[in-house]
């Protein structure tokens, strides 16, 4: 009896393990995708319109705070908040002195993600330009990293840091022969399209060769090129069509590998974005009450982390709440016109929202505004372009989100989710028993 429960047991094991293999999910992630790019017809996504209307859509995603592209992304693959996952920011708080560092290494990831869960299944994946992606667990790995110039002022190194850092080794050198040609430094520069064509050509040529149950891919240039114009411009809208067509290259790269009928595609992105016109510098107050000194920063007692439209205190000691009261006279403390250009956040706050559990306290810009982390010169000054990073409570800062494929319920929509609901419906799909975390799992949007 015991040896046929076993049997059984193992036997059932194996058919579960069998569908899980049969799945398979691409997550495609445009960097500041809004709404309207999908849902309004002169942003000329043909292709994401199309497979829209075969599946789901939402009206709109909301983030987390700061609503800014690694804690985003890190979000989209464990369905918890920074709080919880451990990635507060693009870059660390450097009160001593910027370095010019990002939070590259999946190992400061707190919890389990899609990516170790996969493996954990015995599940290939695979993980092209994808944030805190340094030594991730995915199977085929193109991480999102750099090397720092030497010179100050310098050009990052990118391509040799990619050669270097792939997962297995020479995976770079083999996606040049077989799904790009020969990369250069120039061609990982932002200012260019071709960064997200040739990210759907490895994607593409990674699906067709290896077929991972998952593959998630981080595309770029719209957010490069919304900072750079603000919401709308000719370069905002090239980028659009550019990654609309990569959106179509990664799905003929399905159908070619005869994955079509079993594939379900979640395009997503990380945040929306604001036109600003006025830079806030909080650390001035700092500099001028004796808090923090920019020549001497290491005898630094508080320091606002910048984040686009989210500040946060960062205080060298935690426990210092005479510092901290300090501070908060000086935000109250300013004329009523400057006071009503942003919100102050408690820690009580901070910890609903799911935000970063070192900082004291944080400031959300209203729009228009954003922050500077830097100590000298105006209290406010003139800027231009758009950013992101702000409480995400309103509609111009919420991201998209379209699903269509295997098991997607054509018609769908859905008026309001958030980030952290996108990794229950991928474990979903894929079998994997995503811990419970912060997200809901929309069995609306499913067939079954």
């Amino acid at each position: 009896m015991k040896k046929t429960l076993i049997a059984i047991c193992a036997f059932t094991l194996c058919i579960t393990a069998a569908k899980a293999q049969d799945a398979h999910v691409v997550l495609i992630s445009i960097d500041g995708l809004r709404p309207e790019f999908y849902k309004d017809p002169s942003w000329n996504m043909v292709n994401l319109r199309q497979a829209m209307e075969e599946g789901a859509y939402a009206d709109g995603v909301d983030g987390v705070f700061p609503t800014v592209t690694y804690p985003s992304h890190t979000t989209m693959i464990t369905g918890v908040k920074p709080l919880k996952h451990g990635i507060f920011y693009n870059t660390p708080s450097e009160p001593q002195g910027v370095t010019g560092n990002w939070t590259w290494q999946y190992s400061n990831i707190k919890v389990p993600t899609l990516f170790s869960l996969a493996k954990d299944k015995g599940l290939k994946t695979a993980s092209v330009f994808w944030p805190v992606s340094v030594g991730s667990p995915a199977t085929y790995n193109i991480p999102e990293f750099w090397y720092l110039p030497k010179e100050k002022g310098g050009e990052r190194i990118m391509a040799q840091a990619l050669k270097e850092n792939a997962n297995p080794p020479g995976l770079f050198e083999e996606l040049e022969q077989n799904a790009t040609g020969k990369l250069e430094e120039l061609d990982f520069n932002g200012d260019y399209l071709g960064i997200d064509d040739n990210l759907a050509r490895m994607s593409s040529y990674l699906i067709r060769k290896y077929k991972p149950s998952f593959l998630a891919v981080h595309l770029v240039t719209v957010d490069h090129f919304e900072h750079e114009e603000g919401r709308d411009g000719p370069k905002v809208r090239a980028a659009i069509a550019g990654v609309d067509r990569a959106v179509k290259t990664i799905r003929e790269a399905v159908e070619k590998a005869g994955l079509l009928e079993k594939t379900t595609f979640i395009v997503t992105g990380d945040h929306g974005f604001v036109d600003i016109h006025t830079a806030i510098a909080p650390n001035v107050l700092l500099a001028k009450a004796g808090l923090y000194d920019p020549k001497q920063p290491e005898n630094w007692k508080a320091y606002f982390h910048a984040a686009g439209g989210g500040a946060f205190l960062q205080l060298k000691d935690k426990n210092d709440k005479q510092t901290k009261e300090k501070v908060l006279q000086l935000l109250n403390a300013l004329p009523p016109q400057q006071k009503k250009t942003f919100i102050i956040k408690t820690r009580e706050e901070l910890d609903a929202i799911g935000a970063d559990a070192t900082a004291a306290f944080g400031i959300a810009a209203q729009q228009g505004f954003t922050f500077s982390t830097t100590a000298t010169g105006a209290f406010m000054r003139a800027t231009k372009g758009g950013t992101h990073g702000f409480f995400p409570d309103f509609k111009e800062i919420q991201t998209g989100f379209v699903a269509f494929g295997k098991g997607i319920k054509k018609g769908t929509v859905i008026p309001q989710m958030g980030l952290v609901d996108i990794a229950p419906l991928i474990s979903k799909v894929l079998q994997l028993d995503l811990p419970a975390g912060d997200g809901l799992l929309y069995d609306g949007l499913l067939t079954k």
